[in-house]
């Protein structure tokens, strides 16, 4: 937290002599955050590749900082000078997290066609279920704890996007392109049928069985998912009296 700055006010007592320090120091230019070197940068992404393997399999209460630090390979004084507690490696880590789930759709483009506008956002949803399982359990643990430690990011960047990616589907709706439906519901469904191929990968795998568990049952999804979202979104043309 920065220091607080004491305002004089005239004719007030003069204010103790650490104060007047205190001020004094305030008013001095703050010396910028030395850059780190690029062996700091490696050690610390050694951190966070090990940390987002811990956390995504324990959580952020099961997860120690021993071992974050035996996955890093490294002692735990040493990992500890790069993050000094554990709250800071998460914190990290989740940001950079929702970064990554925020994409896909920010490239949804209100000047596209939705069909294939959304028929492109299920398929990069579903290549990050693919590609990205472990930061999609991560994210699952923080949301069933109710987010405490990323919520200001949930209500504000992620509510943000929503908001405004709500606005193009009912533009969409109102030109007659789509069927009229809720579009944030449309969105959360999309989130919860795509996401479910990371969270429950076991699950689908052992469902699936050998013959249709393997990298195909992602085209599988892609197919499935674009059909049932597709067809439901097609306007109903009105045959009344034909």
């Amino acid at each position: 937290m920065p220091p607080i700055k004491v305002k004089s006010v005239q004719g007030a007592p003069a204010a103790p002599r650490q104060h007047k320090a205190d001020a004094k120091a305030a008013a001095q230019p703050q010396a910028k955050p030395r850059a780190l070197t690029r062996i700091q940068r490696e050690k610390q992404d050694v951190i966070l590749e090990a940390a987002l393997e811990v956390f995504s399999m324990h959580g952020f209460r099961g997860a120690t900082i021993d071992q974050i630090a035996e996955v890093a390979g490294m002692s735990k004084p040493n990992l500890l000078y790069y993050f000094p507690r554990k709250e800071e490696i998460h914190r990290r880590l989740m940001a950079a997290l929702l970064e990554t789930w925020l994409a896909p759709l920010q490239e949804m483009n209100a000047d596209g066609d939705p069909f294939p506008e959304i028929r492109s956002y299920i398929r990069r949803k579903l290549e990050m279920a693919r590609d990205f399982p472990r930061e999609s359990r991560l994210f699952a643990n923080e949301m069933l704890q109710g987010a405490p430690r990323i919520i200001e990011m949930i209500e504000v960047d992620l509510k943000n996007l929503v908001d405004e990616k709500a606005k193009v589907l009912l533009g969409w709706m109102d030109q007659g392109k789509l069927a009229r439906t809720d579009p944030y519901h449309l969105i959360f469904s999309i989130w919860a049928m795509t996401q479910h191929y990371a969270d429950f990968d076991v699950q689908v795998r052992a469902v699936l069985g050998p013959g249709r568990g393997g990298e195909g049952r992602f085209e599988d999804a892609a197919r499935y998912l674009e059909s049932l979202f597709l067809h439901g979104l097609t306007p109903r043309t009105n045959t009344k009296g034909s």
